[in-house]
């Protein structure tokens, strides 16, 4: 059944009129005139068949009527009013649900998440660790970071950071007795290699090493996997930028070559444009950037 509701500008120059006791002051308070309050209240009172003030010797005096109309009115005002408050409160703080990759949370994001925390206490951060792209429209995330190139029509993209390709290794294996004093010493340890092993013949080959010995060393399926064997001491692997920024800042990593490989594909902030500027994301959204920003100076810093 539909609900029979009157003219909501009606109903609030009669609460306002009510309140003030006063068509001029209710007009004051609304910004309209004096006689568009009188004209609301005067089409509300015949729209509800009941007469909700007196005029009695030029002072406005409410009805019975109108005054058990007007607690009606306030209550469901004031409702509206705390809704409104929570719901705004939601938008600017509350709980931030943002889905990452697993190597991306594994690698970079949780290792913040207290910094974040101190920063922002108002703000109860959710990640959800996914290999699939969230679909904003059906599920409940707020943003999310995802590794490509950036199309993702319908969304706002920002990029997190550019990416590089590089070896790393540990401390320990870096001053092994064998030390790595020029790029055809990789191919004397194990090469920990990504789904394949073509990425490092790539690498190689740009340093001006024979590839034909590029094809010893496990594979592994996850960068994280690969980055935490290295810093393991189980060889010498290539990573990104971004997966390997913690350890490298840490000492956990070390890089024995300068020589990188630039990256088409980076990590990108994403979600709905509709959401884009709301605070809580706006807000979260700059702190990775500021993150990312620093991790890419310090680790300039770090270059052999």
């Amino acid at each position: 059944m539909p609900r029979r509701l009157p003219s909501l500008n009606a109903v609030r120059a009669f609460e306002a009129a009510a309140r003030h006791e006063s068509f001029t002051r209710a007009a004051e308070e609304l910004c309209v005139t004096q006689g568009a309050v009188s004209h609301q209240v005067k089409a509300l009172e015949a729209e509800l068949g009941l007469k909700l003030f007196n005029r009695e010797r030029q002072r406005l005096v409410i009805t019975e009527a109108g005054r058990d109309y007007l607690n009606v009115v306030r209550d469901a005002f004031d409702r509206i009013a705390i809704g409104t408050e929570r719901l705004l409160q939601r938008q600017n703080f509350g709980v931030l649900t943002v889905s990452t990759s697993p190597d991306f949370a594994a690698k970079w994001l949780v290792h913040r998440l207290g910094r974040f925390a101190e920063a922002y206490p108002s703000i109860e951060l959710r990640v959800s660790a996914t290999l699939h792209h969230v679909d904003f429209a059906r599920e409940d995330i707020d943003l999310a970071v995802r590794h490509g190139e950036g199309r993702w029509p319908g969304l706002h993209v920002t990029r997190l950071c550019s990416e590089e390709l590089f070896p790393v290794c540990s401390p320990r294996l870096a001053t092994d007795a064998r030390p790595l004093i020029e790029p055809a010493d990789l191919l004397g340890f194990p090469l920990l290699h990504l789904d394949d092993r073509t990425v490092w013949a790539t690498w190689l080959e740009a340093a001006g090493v024979n590839v034909a010995g590029a094809t010893h060393g496990p594979v592994l399926n996850r960068a994280s996997m690969v980055i935490d064997a290295a810093v393991d001491g189980q060889g010498v692997t290539l990573a990104r930028t971004t997966l390997a920024a913690w350890d490298l800042l840490n000492g956990r990593l070390v890089r024995p070559f300068a020589l990188a490989l630039p990256l088409a594909k980076s990590y990108w902030i994403v979600c709905p444009k509709a959401s884009a500027s709301l605070p809580k994301i706006a807000t979260f959204r700059d702190w990775l950037l500021a993150e990312a920003a620093d991790d890419t100076q310090r680790i300039a810093a770090l270059e052999p």
